[in-house]
């Protein structure tokens, strides 16, 4: 009799311009796929009231974060704000090992990276805004930016939607339902779909 082959969690990843509803997606593809988890980020920044470590963040000291790095112990990292996050590399394996499916939400080169190191268990997916003009038009809506960081944030989704091509799937998100759709049925193709090892 075969020995009984254990399946290994998949990653699907989302990057996305500043504005383009991937928290909302992101919040209703973990409503559709109840055993999929949001992967949990290390951070150097102090921990907060209320918060804990291992499910908001992992907390790690300035040095610990260092070290990871110098040992390539992150997927992606970045800093910024006057401190260091990323992706922990281990906890991924943990996850994937356990079967669990991870969401991950992380900029256009860390979803490089990711997908260097997981061609085969990984889905990246792109939500692009339906355009330039109307990405503008929801980041004013926020009534959260001054012009410099309205000015920035369009400078930085210009970049990135340089890297949609090179996302396993690009989904525009022009009507929010629509997109929701989009979006679970590409996780559900992918996820259904045989792995390889």
């Amino acid at each position: 009799m075969a020995e009984e082959i254990e399946r290994v969690g998949r990653l699907v990843v989302f990057s996305a311009p500043s504005g383009t509803g991937k928290s909302t997606i992101a919040r209703r593809v973990l409503e559709r796929f109840p055993s999929m988890r949001f992967s949990v980020s290390a951070t150097t920044r102090p921990m907060r009231e209320g918060e804990v470590d291992g499910v908001n963040y992992h907390f790690l000291s300035k040095e610990d974060f260092e070290s990871e790095i110098r040992n390539g112990g992150f997927i992606e990292h970045e800093f910024f704000f006057g401190n260091h996050y990323g992706t922990l590399l281990q906890k991924t394996r943990e996850a994937m090992a356990q079967g669990t499916d991870l969401l991950l939400d992380l900029d256009v080169k860390g979803a490089m990276n990711l997908k260097k190191l997981f061609p085969d268990s990984s889905l990246l997916v792109f939500l692009a805004p339906p355009s330039m003009d109307v990405l503008k038009e929801r980041l004013q809506s926020r009534k959260s930016e001054d012009e410099e960081s309205l000015k920035l944030r369009l400078e930085r989704a210009r970049l990135e939607l340089g890297f949609a091509d090179r996302f396993d799937t690009v989904i525009i998100n022009d009507t929010l339902e629509d997109a929701v759709e989009a979006v679970i049925l590409a996780i559900s193709n992918f996820l259904s779909t045989k792995q390889t090892t």
